[in-house]
């Protein structure tokens, strides 16, 4: 959202970090494929460079620094830090072992500052309007604001920003007006396929690191899938699982054995063949994960099902019991192809 309504933000940031870092080169690092925003990041880039905002002795000035658009490839795993410097060197977008940290040993070996676009896009206003301004906004351990993807079962679906500490009920009910035909709320699921599987319970938690963490979700990319009560829970934690499995880039094999053990396990349950042993096996799994993977995508992969046996017990035994026929329903999230 940020690189397609004022990229030229984005770089003022960018300028503004390399000053305060004496960094020399920056590198702004895209999907392939999201052509608006690669085309109006390029743009701003080139129009900086034209009006001597960007290159040698920037505005008469003893100090130099050059940007760059860089792409990769269809890779979740490429979101991580240390992958994405792979990416960037034109190696397979796969995790370093740390230490050394980019601090220290980043790209093309030189040490390297990583942040995401909003931290410096806020940059320039911050230094515009002060700290104290920044720190205004928000709550005392999670200042600015989030911005939000909502979609699943969701009068009206998009991309929200939002003042840090709103409630989830806030956002879904006086937002995005509501559930769809007066349905009643199942579940969110928040933070992307790494995040927690959340019940109606928690539509008051304030959407900031430390309430979301407390109720074992994370706020991520701010994603937010809203479920309505014809949603089968276990049907959308597999569609979670079998993402994660499908984007390990198998370096490390806690994560890309475990995505997958965990996978045929939700399958068993699903095809009603599974038995109660299955759920403590899918603990022992997820905890060989957390401890064992090497970057965010292994330790974090076990969380859709933690929090979904944590919000949803009922559910699973109703699945694990063979004597009954339960159908299973599948959400159905609205793609750009099919909203409009």
């Amino acid at each position: 959202a940020i690189l397609e309504s004022d990229p030229h933000r984005l770089v003022e940031g960018l300028i503004l970090a390399a000053i305060a870092t004496n960094a020399s080169n920056g590198i702004i690092f895209i999907r392939h494929g999201n052509d608006i925003p690669i085309d109006r990041t390029k743009h701003a880039i080139k129009s900086a460079y034209e009006n001597g905002l960007l290159g040698k002795n920037i505005l008469g000035s003893d100090f130099s620094f050059d940007a760059e658009v860089v792409l990769v490839g269809e890779s979740y795993v490429a979101g991580e830090e240390t992958a994405l410097m792979e990416a960037i060197e034109g190696k397979r977008a796969m995790p370093r072992y740390k230490p050394p940290f980019p601090a220290a040993f980043g790209v093309w070996g030189h040490p390297s500052n990583i942040n995401n676009i909003k931290t410096i896009a806020n940059l320039p206003s911050i230094i515009s309007k002060g700290s104290e301004w920044f720190t205004s906004i928000g709550t005392e351990t999670s200042t600015g604001t989030a911005i939000l993807c909502l979609s699943g079962n969701i009068n009206k679906p998009g991309l929200y920003e939002v003042e840090m500490g709103t409630t989830i009920r806030s956002v879904i009910e006086d937002i995005c007006d509501g559930i769809p035909n007066n349905k009643e709320l199942k579940l969110l699921q928040t933070g992307g396929p790494l995040g927690g599987v959340l019940n109606s319970t928690k539509l008051d938690t304030s959407i900031d690191f430390d309430s979301m963490a407390k109720a074992g979700a994370i706020l991520g990319s701010g994603g937010i899938i809203v479920a309505d009560q014809d949603v089968d829970v276990i049907d959308l934690t597999r569609m979670l699982i079998a993402f994660c499995q499908f984007e390990s880039c198998g370096k490390c094999f806690p994560c890309r054995l475990g995505n997958s053990h965990l996978l045929e396990i939700l399958n068993r349950i699903c095809g009603k063949t599974s038995s109660e042993s299955d759920i403590e096996l899918m603990r022992k799994v997820g905890t060989n994960m957390q401890q064992g993977s090497l970057c965010g995508h292994g330790q974090l992969g076990f969380n859709p099902i933690k929090s979904a046996l944590e919000y949803f017990k009922e559910d699973f035994d109703l699945a694990l019991d063979t004597s009954l026929n339960v159908p299973n329903v599948t959400i159905n999230i609205p793609t750009r192809a099919n909203r409009y």
